[in-house]
């Protein structure tokens, strides 16, 4: 399993050694386009060997723009990926929230309480 250094590494290679490190194919892309699309293989797939993560592009009719878009897709994934949360610490309320949670609870109580007027 890839860690987020594995990912973040891979996200600061420059175009040309990224592409080193994926397998390429191309493919028939279907769609609009007209015959220059559907009879040639403008798909672009992309597969990042190191980690396994896989991209389509087939939105324009060029194989040259669509291995562009893959690139950029590719490189935005890896970026998404390198991301780290920061550890979150467990605290315990104040007493400053504590008091104002018991107020808002008296204050609910108190109108309930005045509800239960008598309606003889």
């Amino acid at each position: 399993m890839p860690t987020p250094h594995d990912f973040a590494r891979a996200a600061a290679l420059t175009d040309d050694a990224l592409l080193l490190e994926c397998e390429e194919s191309f493919f028939i892309a279907s769609g609009p386009g007209g015959q220059h699309r559907n009879k040639t293989e403008t798909g672009v797939r992309l597969t990042h060997k190191p980690t396994g993560i896989t991209i389509t592009a087939t939105e324009r009719r060029s194989q040259l723009q669509n291995r562009g878009e893959a690139l950029e897709r590719l490189r935005a994934m890896l970026v998404k990926r390198s991301h780290v949360d920061a550890p979150r610490i467990a605290t315990k309320p104040g007493k400053g929230a504590k008091r104002r949670r018991l107020e808002g609870k008296k204050h609910v109580s108190a109108k309930k309480q005045n509800r239960r007027g008598g309606w003889d």
